[in-house]
């Protein structure tokens, strides 16, 4: 009965979170939890990625429209790629700026991955949420006209629901998840003068490292460090990088690093910024902290 309650005020309200059901039925914001995820394992209700709260939306099928009206719950980043992917349809991975790259893979409820054959070559689309991917086939072919003609016979082939020679369905279209970096303990490595440089300044700074890896010689670095704060240790995704001028893709690189690991970014350099990096680290990568040194 308190099951056939709950889908009644789903149908209603549209999606909900657990505080709106727990006062509707007059119990705790637990037990109303309970309900609604037990009702997502019984495939009646589905799961949003955005929150409020905290609090995932729980919906019926059919209702992923209204998922739109909280969509201003999305940070900044993310509200970008939204309004980008809305407007156009389809976008094109490797031709985004890599913040945007990042935004489409967190807003999963309205941004869906498509990998696309080209040749002998495999890509990586996103679509609208509510495009079916039938029309977004004619789009995705339209892009890689407009982008990169190729020859008839070499056109993309959307995976999805694509039927093979044998009348089997084929693989539906997937993305591999973002891999959250596993701190190891820092392996011993060659110190040259910019590795003495930057480890010198993470001593005077109680800077501690957990992670180390070279990835050029004497010019970069990535670490995983452990910073001291009022609240204890922080953790940050370091890029450490010998270069007179930084551009807005050193920033943009670093942050897409920092996203994939779930952690805020240090970029420690020798150098400055680019007019252009200055300009959007001010807006578009206020979560890095920017050093010198």
């Amino acid at each position: 009965m308190v099951h056939e309650n709950v889908l009644q005020l789903v149908k209603m309200k549209g999606p909900v979170i657990p505080s709106q059901i727990s006062r509707e039925i007059g119990t705790n914001i637990l037990l109303a939890s309970a309900i609604l995820s037990e009702m997502v394992s019984n495939n009646v209700l589905r799961v949003s990625s955005v929150k409020i709260g905290g609090s995932p939306l729980y919906y019926l099928p059919g209702q992923e429209a209204r998922l739109q009206e909280h969509s201003s719950r999305l940070h900044e980043k993310e509200k970008k790629a939204y309004e980008m992917l809305k407007e156009s349809g389809v976008l094109r991975d490797k031709r985004l700026d890599p913040v945007v790259r990042v935004a489409l893979r967190q807003i999963k409820d309205f941004a869906k991955p498509l990998e696309v054959t080209i040749g002998e070559s495999k890509e990586l689309f996103w679509k609208w949420y509510l495009l079916p991917t039938t029309d977004a086939e004619p789009m995705i072919k339209s892009v890689l006209e407009q982008e990169s003609p190729v020859p008839e016979e070499k056109q993309a082939k959307l995976l999805a629901g694509q039927s093979t020679a044998a009348g089997k369905p084929a693989e539906k279209p997937s993305i591999a998840p973002l891999k959250k970096q596993v701190a190891v303990k820092p392996k011993p490595v060659s110190e040259d003068a910019f590795s003495k440089k930057v480890k010198a300044y993470f001593e005077k700074n109680s800077i501690e490292v957990v992670w180390e890896k070279v990835i050029k010689k004497r010019t970069e670095t990535d670490f995983i460090v452990r910073i001291p704060s009022a609240v204890g240790g922080l953790e940050y995704y370091c890029k450490a990088r010998d270069k007179k001028r930084c551009s807005d893709s050193d920033l943009s690189a670093a942050y897409v690093q920092g996203q994939s690991r779930k952690l805020p970014v240090l970029f420690v350099t020798t150098g400055d910024l680019t007019k252009k990096a200055k300009e959007m680290f001010a807006s578009e990568f206020e979560h890095i902290t920017f050093k010198k040194i």
